[in-house]
């Protein structure tokens, strides 16, 4: 036995002189020590999370290529359950304060600044038919039933629209562009509450509700052509009723037709609850009156796109 055991020790020191001639001993260790080294690297990078994002000023300022998708988003209540980490980013927004710079050289801000008020009425006053409805030459499918006019008296965007308005895009603030507005548009109305408030009041609104997103959420989102209307869509469209023609129209158009034209998600969903409730009218004082009222914020979104 003990012979067999010498043989046996003899063979194993023979063919381990034979692998570390060969190298291969001496590579079968290294795998070993790289493959341990990779699944150590592979758990640290699990547990090396990344740090909570958070949107800074230069990247809502950056010259994306912008979506003009706000009627895919705008109103849309927030999904619940948000995740601690996502709560820490917003905190971390909140506390550290971010210079801004505008994302548009100053020269070019001027040019801008004159095109808002440089252009001459090239088109008719709208017609308005027994239905209130509007109707603009050569476009046939924009049909509002609200004038500029009609919203501002009758309360929209909380008073707010034309506030002083600090645009990051541009690095300046707006302000007094409503006194380009027809006098008689705001003649009698308390300018201070209904055009230039500094504080979104809901009670100013016709439905008495807040709705919709702010325009420095619009501006951040992508969706303000600062060429033509730097506030938004209302802007352009109070130009437009005017007599002004420009490039960004059929945009402004589409973006309607979206939301309050004939096929508007919109004007959709609140006419389908007029349907399913059997509402006469926005705050139905009828007999029955379990059925309930049809949203004031589906009214007062439908309004603020010139809809009612």
């Amino acid at each position: 036995m003990a012979d067999i055991e010498e043989l046996r020790q003899a063979n194993i020191l023979r063919n381990k002189s034979h692998l570390q001639q060969l190298g291969i001993l001496h590579k079968q260790a290294s795998r070993a020590v790289s493959k341990a080294a990779s699944k150590s690297s592979t758990k640290r990078r699990k547990l090396d999370l990344p740090p909570p994002s958070r949107s800074s000023a230069r990247i809502a300022s950056a010259p994306a290529k912008p979506t003009y998708n706000e009627d895919e988003t705008e109103d849309k209540p927030s999904r619940r359950g948000a995740s601690k980490a996502r709560k820490g980013a917003v905190k971390i927004k909140a506390e550290i304060e971010v210079p801004v710079e505008p994302a548009v050289p100053v020269k070019d801000i001027e040019t801008i600044r004159a095109g808002w008020t440089a252009w001459k009425p090239e088109a008719d006053p709208p017609t308005r038919d027994d239905d209130s409805v509007f109707h603009f030459p050569g476009h046939p499918a924009f049909r509002p039933n609200k004038s500029p006019e009609e919203m501002l008296r009758e309360g929209c965007f909380g008073g707010s629209y034309f506030r002083p308005l600090f645009s990051r895009r541009l690095g300046c603030t707006i302000q007094d562009d409503y006194k380009e507005l027809p006098a008689s548009w705001y003649e009698g109305l308390d300018v201070g509450t209904f055009l230039t408030s500094p504080n979104y009041d809901p009670e100013v609104n016709k439905y008495k509700v807040k709705c919709g997103q702010s325009i420095e959420e619009w501006e951040a989102a992508g969706w303000i052509s600062h060429d033509h209307d730097v506030r938004g869509w209302f802007q352009w469209y109070c130009r437009f009723f005017m007599g002004r023609r420009c490039e960004d129209d059929e945009r402004q158009i589409g973006r309607w037709a979206r939301c309050a034209g004939e096929t508007g998600r919109w004007r959709r969903s609140l006419l389908k609850k007029y349907v399913s409730m059997g509402v006469r009218e926005v705050f139905d004082d009828g007999e029955d009156e379990e059925k309930g009222d049809v949203s004031p914020v589906q009214h007062q979104t439908c309004f603020q796109w010139a809809y009612e």
